[in-house]
């Protein structure tokens, strides 16, 4: 039979000696469905130091009998055309011993792509994504103990169909509580008190356990069901982080077979550290807000009232070290109740956001859907290239520990201190990406030999030449990417603003735009395949030279400058002095650019990329502040936010400073929760790894003592209490704080909220006596 499917998860096993690659989808009338395709095998590539024929001979000569075959083939490494031997295996387990064995032979200088998972080499020679739909001609059919409708073993080679639409998904939202009296549970012997899903057919469905706490019934539950309702996207918040180690594990603890996956075995780590449910995708929407520099506070409660989900004060809110409190107080407990269904009705709302967006990188990128959001940006810039590479015949490099290189940046002012009326913002259109493109920026295009370069663009200040064809694998790449996005634009226009289609189709614009600016990021990332500090360091060069030439054609036109960074100038918004600086750039320098955004007011620090502005529309913009930053207290990041916006919206400086005034005198009297002065910092290395005793690292060492399991990566929450000596020597872990009294309010005062008010008001004029003391300020308009 003919089968097409939407390709949502691929593995592989070994049959007898036969390796087999899983691909399990959903097809256009809606079955799961899988397909077994035991016709590819694993190979990697030998780069012969000398003459190729000798080191072919001396590979069939050591390998003999190892492997399924050994041949030469041509292949390009770096633009520049190699002879290569390809060495095919058996089955994938072989590869790491071949690679050895082949790396230790005469004549052998490099081995190349040996590291590359036997299903992602599958995908890419096939040439199809995850996240796409995919035809195969020949598939018969066969019977299989597989959680599926149909399964069949492909005849023939699958191929990829470009059609913008989804199959219909079954999505399943869940989360966890864990009762948790010393504050980090441990599955070994914190039991798991309620599990919460939800689902669009079911809705909410909650497992809650007894007064005992006996957790094996909510479990299996849990596990019951979710078989039952049978999801193909199954998604959290943090769940790779924290629910899934901690249901496996617990599992374990009890007796529990938790075999939730299409081919009924247990969840299992994978790569990337996402927790693979396999023939089903398990999404971590926690790793996609991780990547939102917008969303400043990332808990579930901050992000779900920021997508316009569930506001704050709509929800039940409950300090996670408290749980076991709620639990315990039976007046308290169906509070507990309502909490846990409020996070996952959150979850599920957040999915109904954002699966859509992930959807699209996978489909760019290649990684699978459950895999891309764990990936870094780096490694998805990475699988699209390789995509390209393996079309052009070019040889994937092997990882390198590098150096630490350094080199010169991007432009960036010195911005004009104080308050500034009326501003715009003109941005370059993906400055970089049309930079590569424009003069041919790629590994593969730069000269190293004089003699080989004949026709080139020249970088400037650096000197770096590239060859203007053939076209690099870095430009070829972007054009593909912006083309698609072209197409995919005037695609939209076709339907109707916020329809299915329409959201589907901005979704993948914005993921293509994504992928084509995160390509400069690839290119001076020092763990890339592909990486050539030369490349990175053309690019900014040429784009300070773009720069620099439209700040001099400003000032020309008696437009002043107040600030640059990158790709952005901000400049006196005077209507026909931008609009004619807009068209030097699009029509005579020939890059793309706009006006992003105008500020009605915007305050400059002395420090680069340090500013707030408020925008024409109302909104409060802050860059480089402590109220993006994540490890000062919550009451600090509220104070400068509030500051902020009262001299921004009202221009009354008297009301700021009597505003933090009101917070101190709060503050002094205990009036506030502990919440807000929690201070939160990553263990970044293992607590013995560290030289210097910092707070958090003191408060992470009274955890231990406290019975606390604690390791690298553990998020620390301390409080500053009172006492005498370093800080170090007076933090306290906030599970462990008895009475609220015992907080040193007066370095929360000097510490936190004055110095985050101070880098808003002191540009103003105002000094730390003026919020302390309570004397009189001035208005905002004294400053213009």
């Amino acid at each position: 039979m003919d089968l097409t499917l939407w390709l949502l998860d691929i593995t592989y096993g070994v049959t007898g000696n036969t390796p087999e690659l899983r691909l399990f989808g959903i097809t256009q009338d809606g079955r799961r469905a899988l397909v077994i395709d035991r016709g590819f095998r694993p190979y990697f590539y030998v780069l012969p130091s000398g003459d190729v024929n000798t080191t072919l001979q001396n590979l069939r000569r050591r390998l003999e009998g190892k492997v399924l075959g050994i041949e030469v083939v041509k292949r390009r490494l770096f633009g520049n055309e190699v002879d290569a031997i390809r060495v095919t295996a058996t089955i994938p387990e072989k590869v790491r011993e071949l690679r050895e064995l082949a790396a230790e032979v005469e004549g052998v200088e490099d081995v190349l792509e040996a590291d590359i998972r036997f299903s992602q080499r599958y995908l890419l020679d096939m040439g199809i994504k995850p996240s796409n739909w995919i035809h195969i001609d020949n598939c018969e059919e066969v019977k299989t103990n597989y959680q599926v409708d149909v399964a069949c073993i492909a005849k023939g080679r699958p191929s990829m169909i470009e059609e913008h639409r989804l199959p219909n998904f079954r999505i399943l939202a869940f989360d966890i509580e864990v009762y948790n009296p010393r504050g980090m549970p441990n599955p070994d012997r914190d039991p798991v008190i309620i599990i919460s899903t939800m689902t669009e057919e079911d809705g909410v469905k909650q497992f809650v356990t007894d007064d005992s706490k006996n957790d094996v019934r909510i479990i299996r539950e849990f596990a019951d069901y979710l078989r039952r309702y049978d999801p193909d996207i199954v998604v959290g918040y943090n769940n790779n982080g924290f629910d899934w180690p901690y249901l496996v594990n617990r599992s374990a603890k009890v007796g529990v077979r938790l075999s939730i996956s299409r081919m009924n075995t247990l969840p299992e780590q994978s790569v990337y550290g996402h927790w693979s449910l396999i023939g089903r995708a398990n999404v971590d929407l926690y790793n996609f807000i991780e990547e939102m520099s917008e969303v400043k506070v990332k808990s579930l409660d901050r992000v779900a009232e920021y997508f316009g989900i569930m506001s704050r004060s709509e929800r039940v809110l409950i300090p996670g070290h408290r749980i076991h409190e709620y639990w315990d107080d039976r007046d308290k407990r169906e509070l507990l109740i309502r909490y846990a269904k409020d996070d996952v009705v959150s979850t599920y709302g957040l999915a109904r956001k954002l699966i859509p967006f992930a959807i699209q990188l996978s489909s760019i990128s290649g990684l699978p859907l459950d895999q891309v959001g764990a990936a870094s940006v780096g490694a998805r810039v990475e699988w699209m290239i390789f995509y390209e590479a393996v079309k052009r015949g070019e040889l994937a490099p092997n990882r390198e520990e590098r150096p630490y290189e350094t080199y010169k940046g991007a432009v960036v002012l010195e911005p004009r201190p104080g308050l500034h009326e009326d501003i715009a913002v003109i941005d370059f259109s993906s400055m970089y990406p049309s930079i590569m493109m424009k003069y041919n920026v790629s590994p593969d295009t730069l000269c190293t030999e004089e003699s080989k370069c004949v026709d080139y663009y020249v970088a400037p200040e650096v000197n770096y030449r590239f060859r203007k064809s053939p076209e690099g694998l870095y430009p070829g790449l972007l054009r593909i990417l912006v083309e698609s996005r072209r197409r995919v634009r005037e695609l939209m226009r076709n339907y109707p603003e916020d329809s299915p289609e329409w959201v589907l189709l901005n979704e993948r614009q914005r993921a293509l735009k994504i992928m084509a600016n995160a390509m400069y990021g690839y290119c001076g990332w020092q763990g890339a395949r592909w990486y050539r500090r030369e490349v990175a360091e053309s690019v900014t060069a040429w784009g300070r030279n773009l720069l620099k030439t439209v700040i001099e054609k400003a000032r020309s036109l008696g437009l002043p400058v107040i600030y640059g960074d990158t790709d952005s100038l901000f400049v006196k918004n005077i209507s026909d002095k931008v609009n004619e600086l807009l068209n030097y750039i699009n029509n005579e320098l020939g890059f793309e650019i706009k006006v992003d955004k105008i500020y009605k007011r915007v305050l400059f620090t002395e420090a680069k990329k340090r500013y707030v502005g408020l925008t024409v529309d109302g909104k409060l913009d802050i860059v480089g502040f402590e109220a993006v930053r994540s490890d000062w207290a919550e009451i600090a990041k509220d104070v400068q936010e509030n500051v902020a916006e009262v001299v921004l919206k009202t221009g009354d400086i008297n009301k700021a400073i009597s505003y933090v005034k009101s917070v101190i005198d709060k503050l002094k009297a205990y009036q506030f929760e502990i919440d807000d002065v929690i201070i939160w910092k990553t263990l970044d290395k293992s607590i013995n790894e560290y030289k210097v005793l910092a707070p958090h690292v003191a408060a992470a060492k009274q955890l231990i003592e406290a019975g606390y399991k604690v390791g690298k990566g553990d998020m620390i929450g301390y409080v500053v209490v009172k006492g005498g000596g370093k800080l170090a020597y007076k933090v306290k872990p906030y599970v462990l704080l008895k009475d609220i009294r015992e907080v040193d309010v007066d370095y929360y005062v000097e510490k936190q909220v004055v110095p985050a008010a101070l880098r808003i008001l002191e540009v103003l004029g105002v000094r730390e006596s003026q919020l302390i003391s309570g004397k009189g300020g001035k208005s905002i308009l004294d400053y213009f």
